[in-house]
């Protein structure tokens, strides 16, 4: 027996209305015969950027999630509905966004690839999964793009998806997969080599979006908040971080692209660190793309944590 609280269920129904006016809108709609790529529905952007290197011009690639917005809580609006129903292919991660697992439950049509397997998904730490009100059941970590062997897995899973839905250019995917998986291997070589002798190895984050980078190179994440940015550290959380910062030696707080950096640097006025900018690219990056993040990203890590 399932027990709907009065937020579940007004979400739900607001969804089945809106999955309603996007088959009406499906309906009325002509299509573009003339375009013969793929059309993929990704979730999110480290998700999109993975199709879109692989599937080169051979899929056209959205992202639900809009440019420059915080996925972790975004609402599908009727015209992301009615992009999805569209569309040949859905690629995403189960439990992050509550708004999409609706949608894709309820649309039931298009092929969908969910990649929380692939991504080999753990739990989230004591420490976050207590301070995130908004954690899934299961309280998994869904960050794995900021590891760069994840990355890889998940390309196997995405190049998988797309040779299925599209087998004539099967060939086409696995030699784009073959030359992303020569670029992510070279990031991993990076990060390992980057981050092997450094004098610190404790980053304070916003929030609890590093762990399966530093689980990856031997780092500690200490955050602020737990894995939703939006949630909200308490009095005790603010105290304990703080307590870390003054006994590890930190001298850089990281904030965050998309979300506020008040409390971080409030953080670092208390205990005499600078801040630093550590983007969990949870959005297309303003001047960067995936891997140019990532790189920018192992500039900054490497600085704070005084490495050779």
């Amino acid at each position: 027996m399932i027990l709907m609280t009065p937020s579940f269920r007004s979400r739900v129904l607001a969804l089945c209305a809106t999955i309603a006016v996007a088959f009406g809108a499906v309906g009325c709609s002509s299509t573009d015969s003339s375009n013969d790529a793929l059309r993929v529905s990704a979730s999110f952007y480290p998700i999109a950027w993975l199709t879109e290197q692989i599937g080169g011009d051979k899929v056209t690639v959205s992202s639900v999630t809009p440019f420059n917005v915080e996925p972790h809580d975004y609402e599908l609006s009727p015209a992301d509905v009615t992009a999805l129903s569209k569309a040949d292919l859905i690629v995403y991660v189960a439990g992050f966004q509550p708004s999409m697992d609706d949608a894709v439950a309820q649309l039931g049509g298009p092929a969908v690839s969910e990649l929380s397997e692939a991504a080999d998904l753990q739990k989230a730490s004591s420490a976050a999964a207590e301070s995130d009100d908004s954690a899934s059941e299961a309280n998994l970590d869904p960050h794995f793009w900021l590891d760069p062997v994840r990355m890889q897995a998940v390309a196997e899973e995405i190049q998988r998806s797309l040779a299925e839905q599209d087998p004539d250019n099967a060939a086409y995917y696995q030699q784009n997969l073959a030359t992303l998986q020569e670029k992510l291997s070279s990031l991993d070589s990076s990060y390992a080599t980057g981050l092997a002798n450094c004098e610190r190895n404790t980053i304070v984050t916003s929030h609890a979006a590093f762990s399966y980078m530093a689980d990856r190179y031997g780092l500690n994440q200490v955050s602020i908040s737990g894995i939703d940015p939006e949630s909200e550290p308490s009095p005790a959380d603010l105290a304990a971080v703080k307590k870390a910062v003054e006994e590890t030696g930190t001298t850089t707080i990281f904030t965050e692209t998309l979300v506020s950096p008040k409390t971080a640097e409030a953080l670092a006025a208390e205990t005499g660190a600078q801040t630093a900018v550590l983007d969990p690219m949870e959005s297309q990056p303003e001047k960067n793309d995936y891997l140019g993040a990532m790189t920018s990203n192992l500039d900054a890590l490497r600085t704070a944590l005084s490495c050779q």
